[in-house]
């Protein structure tokens, strides 16, 4: 007998339920709250980055959609190990040991990977944000090294044509409000009232980042106002219908992925932009520089980590300051390097020929404390004969309360920028308890029959911060296991 399956939502988690139920043999629908323009969650508004278990480019070609690139045999990737992925996910931990979550997650990456790519989904090096070329080679950093062609659309455009060649539909406009029962099963949902019938439903509509009332519940008043990166349409539907059947919360639910954003950005990501211009409002160069705050003051560590593990968690250090705003300074010596979300024609920035005369030019900052620090920094600096992007090159300021650890050059050469930014919500860390094959729980021995979840539901795998890119891989690993889970559910 063939599943009928409902999935709730239709980004990355979603698509990658909807191929795997289809693969087994089941009859698939997604119901998508959003019109068809503004379809796909979240994966949209990404760079298509994902973070996975690899061994060199050997490893790395069956994903490529151009294996033959010329540049490739100049390219050092490295490796990225399980003990790798396991030591990065534990560096933002807390103490705690790998979770049952993380743990799969890991084991699972490459192999589903390459599930992804024999759907036709291919991937493209980072070639613009992960590698630095040195000594005529491309040399990678950070554990990353692919991403999805033409980005997080090009992810979603591509998830979507595997998904419907395998006969998977989809219906837009359909908000689902309620999961509806019989006996102790899942049986179907409601849409404006009407009942709509399922074997099997996969919840995979995403986080609450965009509902500002949970923000404030379970991360803090300071998050009321934060800037949203992604869709506005994750408003945690998903998590309270399950809440409402029964369902076992689990993960962190105070904390999130928060990111550098530009100050003036929309409130919501912009898909009235380009597909190669929707993240760039995002400002995670800050390495390369250092931040201030309107007191004048550092209060990150800007060279503690390659950005890929630091990035999501400085985005709500940022939120903590003053007027929940920073800026982030950089001078002549390091603008090549910038990515290109700063050379973005709406990309904010004050430039000036001195230090003295860029300070004056950023409201409502303490100019006085803002040159003491500035002058502290470059004081703080030693030789930068070293300096690498590409490697943790240990040049370290010396003498200073809060250093910084990497990448350390004085502001020195102009002219001189600063970009104000602000904190941007990616998505949430707090979700649900799901089984080995996806199903919900409602304590820790029993499932919730014929209910499911993936991608931002799935509570545990993310805890105080996160390494760039295992977000989407997230989504693929348990959205798979959705929906093998669910196409066999009876």
């Amino acid at each position: 007998m063939t599943n009928k399956i409902i999935i709730i939502g239709s980004g990355n988690a979603a698509m990658c339920a909807g191929i795997a139920a289809l693969e087994r043999g089941a009859s698939v629908v997604m119901y998508e709250k959003a019109e068809k323009i503004l379809a796909g969650g979240n994966t949209k508004y990404t760079a298509g980055a994902m973070r996975f278990c690899f061994d060199g480019l050997d490893s790395l070609r069956d994903l490529l959609k151009d294996p033959e690139d010329e540049r490739l045999e100049i390219t050092d990737f490295g490796s990225y190990t399980e003990s790798k992925f396991a030591a990065d996910l534990l560096n933002f931990n807390n103490g705690r040991p790998l979770s049952e979550e993380q743990e799969y997650l890991i084991s699972q990456s490459h192999e589903a990977m390459s599930w992804l790519s024999s759907h036709g989904v291919k991937f493209e090096p980072i070639y613009s944000r992960q590698s630095y070329k040195k000594d005529g080679r491309f040399i990678f950093w950070g554990g990353l090294a692919v991403a999805a062609a033409n980005e997080g659309v090009g992810l979603f455009e591509q998830q979507l044509a595997a998904y419907t060649a395998l006969g998977g539909r989809i219906k837009y406009n359909h908000c689902v409000t309620e999961l509806t029962k019989s006996g102790d099963t899942i049986d179907g949902v409601l849409v404006n009232g009407d009942k709509h019938e399922a074997d099997a439903v996969i919840l995979a509509s995403g986080g609450f980042e965009a509902n500002e009332e949970m923000r404030v519940e379970f991360i803090g008043d300071k998050w009321k106002g934060a800037k949203v990166r992604g869709t506005p349409n994750n408003t945690g539907d998903g998590i309270r219908m399950a809440l409402e059947n029964g369902a076992m919360k689990h993960g962190l639910y105070g904390e999130c992925h928060a990111t550098p954003m530009d100050l003036h950005m929309p409130d919501y990501g912009g898909l009235h932009l380009p597909p190669i211009e929707r993240k760039m409002y995002r400002k995670i160069c800050y390495f390369l520089g250092i931040m201030i705050n309107q007191d004048g003051n550092r209060f990150v560590d800007e060279g503690e980590n390659f950005r890929n593990y630091t990035y999501a968690q400085f985005g709500r250090r940022v939120l903590e300051q003053p007027d929940q705003k920073a800026w982030q300074i950089f001078d002549s010596k390091v603008t090549d390097l910038l990515y290109d979300e700063y050379h973005f024609k709406e990309a904010h920035f004050e430039e000036a020929g001195s230090v003295e005369a860029l300070i004056k030019k950023m409201p409502g900052l303490d100019q006085k404390n803002a040159l003491k620090t500035i002058e502290a920094f470059n004081s703080a600096c030693g030789p930068t004969d070293a300096f690498d992007p590409t490697a943790l090159d240990g040049l370290c300021t010396t003498g200073l309360t809060l250093p910084k650890s990497n990448w350390s050059q004085p502001l020195d050469s102009p002219p001189f920028r600063a970009y104000p930014v602000t904190g941007g919500i990616t998505f949430t860390y707090g979700g649900l308890k799901v089984s080995p094959n996806g199903a919900v729980m409602k304590n820790s021995t029993d499932v919730i029959r014929g209910l499911f979840a993936c991608g931002e539901l799935v509570g545990g795998v993310f805890f105080n911060g996160y390494p760039g890119g295992s977000g989407l891989t997230s989504g693929l690993v348990f959205g798979r296991r959705a929906g093998y889970g669910a196409a066999s559910f009876s």
